[in-house]
């Protein structure tokens, strides 16, 4: 690899100097002042700069500076006469300067070190171009995650209008108990999207077996089973929801051990799942998804009241009590259509 290195230096000699020394190896570009390597600068991808200290107008670490800004990348050494420790150590940590060397300098030493920094440039530009390849790949993870919600969103709302309302309003509920309990947005966002998305395990399932009033044959207990397994893998296989399936599939846990399908209990049950369990089950009394009546708002959170240490987690019903979920979360109103573009364009990885 052929490295282009600048070569700064108000005297013509030490620029001819150093111009022998490394021109065999390496595309070596020379300017005579601070305000001309600048202009080099703007117009050359620069690997390494040798800059000399003391030059009128502007000193070799006042230009360094300015070309630290402009070419992040580009290794920096400077080259001093004189002794000015606490410049040179002040610039050394604040990563203006990779290395200073003396003068007058042994030309061994220098081409050491310009081997070593040019090593130090690989270094740094494989980690940006690292960082570079991690944010596409990250770009293009989101928007598969965005893709998937929306294709969720549309097909609950083919299937069946009633689980897509209640997919949404289950969504809002969370919010609602997130926020009473303090969870910051990095946390009410997978919390927003578990809670949307925890009927997508359900997809599968025919709509007269969801909205049966009476108890479930073996047959129909399989099917349901099998359905919802085969759900979960869906969600599985989406790049960064490896989480959301434990937090959907703990939602028939009970706060004291008597659920399943693992018999977990308190706070071995993921916090999104024991919140997510009071909003569906609030959801689920006063929107049935079944031709039974429902409850009113009152009769609701009396029935959750009653379950609080058994079925759910105390703190997180009184929380739900205590909140305004009931009306509005998340700055969406309750129902409302665009909830899953919410979850869509902020998503992160649970």
């Amino acid at each position: 690899m052929s490295y282009k290195i600048l070569i700064v230096d108000d005297e013509a000699a030490n620029v001819r100097m150093l111009e022998r020394l490394f021109r065999r190896t390496y595309t070596v570009i020379t300017a005579t002042s601070g305000i001309e390597a600048i202009e080099l600068l703007a117009l050359h991808d620069v690997a390494l700069i040798i800059s000399d200290q003391r030059m009128p107008g502007m000193t070799g670490i006042e230009f360094l500076k300015r070309a630290a800004d402009m070419r992040q990348q580009t290794v920096r050494i400077i080259l001093t006469g004189y002794t000015d420790a606490a410049t040179l150590v002040e610039a050394i940590n604040s990563g203006v300067i990779y290395k200073y060397v003396t003068k007058p300098w042994v030309n061994e030493d220098l081409q050491q070190t310009v081997e070593r920094g040019l090593q130090h440039y690989d270094a740094i530009k494989s980690q940006h171009n690292l960082r570079l390849e991690v944010a596409r790949l990250h770009g293009r993870l989101k928007s598969t995650r965005e893709s998937f919600v929306r294709v969720v969103a549309e097909a609950l709302n083919q299937k069946d209008p009633y689980s897509h309302g209640h997919a949404l309003r289950t969504g809002s509920y969370a919010c609602a108990i997130g926020e009473a309990l303090g969870l910051d947005s990095d946390e009410m966002e997978p919390l927003s999207l578990a809670a949307f998305l925890h009927e997508a395990a359900l997809m599968g399932v025919p709509n007269e077996i969801l909205r049966k009033d009476s108890m479930l044959t073996f047959n129909e207990t399989q099917i349901l089973s099998e359905n919802t397994k085969r759900g979960l893998d869906l969600l599985a296989g989406v790049p960064d929801f490896e989480g959301l399936v434990g937090v959907i599939g703990g939602l028939e846990e009970h706060y004291d051990g008597g659920g399943h399908p693992l018999g977990l209990g308190d706070e071995q049950i993921p916090l999104y799942a024991r919140i997510i369990a009071v909003a569906n089950a609030y959801d689920e009394m006063v929107s049935p998804r079944s031709s039974m009546d429902g409850f009113d708002h009152a009769e609701a959170v009396e029935r959750l009241k009653q379950d609080a240490g058994t079925r759910f987690d105390p703190k997180v019903v009184e929380a739900f009590c205590e909140s305004t979920g009931a009306e509005h979360a998340c700055g969406i109103p309750m129902g409302g259509a665009n909830y899953y573009e919410l979850i869509s364009q902020h998503s992160q990885a649970i």
